[in-house]
């Protein structure tokens, strides 16, 4: 199907992170733009204000006539629709033509060169600063995020060039949909075992992946991911300071909370860079979207001079608060190896400091599988207010709450916390570093954390 004949494009789940770029991109284009959502939220009050019609109510007499048009609409949804979902039986019995969203992503991006940023954490960090690179460094990108960058303040970054950066998502196999003519991948760890059987299918889903790559083209690989790389590809390695990898840091040091260090590249030697995003892990991504914009033609004066205007992904190791007394840190971390890498980030920014962490377990799937490492990610904090699982798209698992992570957290202070206590309780503490952790809709807590804190901290 030619998705640029459409004029209509009704989106199911249209506020999602991936849906509501697709949303904006088909706005853009000139198309009509609708939808259904199960909540009302900030990215939905934006698409709104764009003029595109949306509604909150699971009843086909809530869809605007505009896409009644079955030859002249398409229907995207999502797979956290539920089949039971009354419009979306509408539209399946009602002979719609319907594609997934990664069906539909992947049909834009095969029609131009494809960069593919894969990997079970790191995707978003990744492809923002890449896109963000890219377009200043004038190479230019089209892009679709997973978070809202700083920089450009949406999900969406539309470029006058034929790159389109887009996160490969490895849920539900979805990157399979695309072919890409440069990978990135930052980490292969087990993740989502709702749907895979085990490591060995995540990995083999990997390197399918890889087949998928122009012949002739790069494959960006961490030096921590151990894949195969056919000889019909070219094979480039990055990593924060290995220097067995292609694209590595040397001189590492933190100024005046800046982080500064040279990047070794094939080339040669780019001396004296500076990233002001936190966080040693945002170095080894900023090296991971540099190879990229490096291997694209970028140069090498023109990366030097916007690396510190580079400002990151909304709820990655975001800062929202900070004083003399006290930092709030927001991060979307959802899973153990990323809590640990926020957690040791910080203590390694703020030494002595007690870390106060706030949790909400995403998926009582995940929640399950990895209760014993959650909970020794967690117990490398100082305090731990721990809420209940955020269920997203699954049903409730007989015996999975989040007391499974809790009763193994070693720490003397930890509290399990409901969502209507939480801001009371954290009122009751004594507040050094606070870290906000999760996928699910903690972030609707964020605002309020931040007005507190500031007469909380001077009291």
């Amino acid at each position: 199907m030619d998705i640029n004949k459409i004029n209509n494009v009704y989106f199911l789940g249209i506020g999602g992170i991936g849906m509501s770029a697709l949303a904006r991109y088909f706005h853009i284009q000139g198309k009509t733009v609708g939808g259904y959502d199960l909540t009302a939220t900030k990215l939905t009050s934006e698409l709104t204000d764009m003029g595109m019609k949306i509604h909150f109510v699971d009843d086909i007499d809530c869809i605007p006539g505009t896409f009644s048009e079955i030859e002249d609409t398409l229907v995207v949804y999502t797979p956290a629709i539920p089949e039971e979902n009354l419009e979306y039986q509408h539209f399946r019995q009602s002979g719609f033509r319907m594609m997934k969203r990664a069906q539909v992503l992947g049909t834009i991006f095969n029609q131009n060169k494809g960069v593919a940023i894969a990997g079970t954490h790191g995707k978003t960090s990744v492809s923002t600063f890449t896109a963000f690179l890219l377009e200043a460094s004038g190479v230019g990108c089209t892009a679709f995020l997973g978070g809202i960058s700083k920089n450009f303040k949406s999900n969406l970054v539309l470029g006058a060039s034929d790159y389109i950066i887009a996160e490969a998502d490895e849920f539900d196999r979805s990157f399979l949909q695309l072919f890409p003519h440069l990978l990135l991948v930052t980490t292969v760890d087990a993740d989502h075992l709702d749907i895979y059987s085990g490591m060995d299918d995540i990995i083999s889903t990997f390197n399918k992946l890889i087949t998928q790559v122009d012949k002739g083209a790069t494959v960006i690989l961490h030096n921590d991911v151990n894949l195969v790389v056919p000889e019909t590809l070219h094979k480039r390695t990055y990593s924060l300071e290995n220097p067995d990898t292609d694209y590595y840091a040397s001189e590492l040091t933190i100024k005046d909370g800046a982080f500064h260090f040279s990047l070794n590249t094939p080339q040669g030697i780019i001396e004296d860079l500076q990233i002001g995003i936190p966080g040693r892990i945002n170095v080894e991504n900023a090296i991971g979207a540099m190879a990229v914009c490096l291997e694209l033609g970028a140069k090498t004066n023109s990366l030097k001079a916007i690396l510190p205007k580079m400002q990151g992904a909304v709820r990655r190791f975001d800062i929202k608060y900070k004083s003399s007394t006290c930092v709030y840190i927001d991060d979307y971390a959802h899973h153990p190896r990323e809590l640990d890498a926020v957690i040791s980030s910080v203590r390694e920014l703020y030494p002595g400091k007690k870390i106060t962490v706030v949790f909400q377990p995403h998926l009582y799937s995940r929640t399950k599988d990895f209760a014993d490492e959650f909970a020794a990610s967690l117990s490398k904090a100082d305090e731990l207010l721990l809420l209940d699982i955020y269920p997203a798209r699954e049903q409730p698992l007989p015996g999975v709450t989040s007391d499974i992570i809790f009763e193994k957290v070693t720490l003397h202070k930890k509290q399990r916390c409901s969502k209507v206590n939480l801001l009371s309780m954290l009122k009751e503490l004594n507040i050094e570093v606070l870290l906000t952790l999760g996928a699910g809709d903690i972030d609707q807590y964020v605002e309020l954390i931040k007005q507190f804190l500031p007469y909380h901290a001077e009291a």
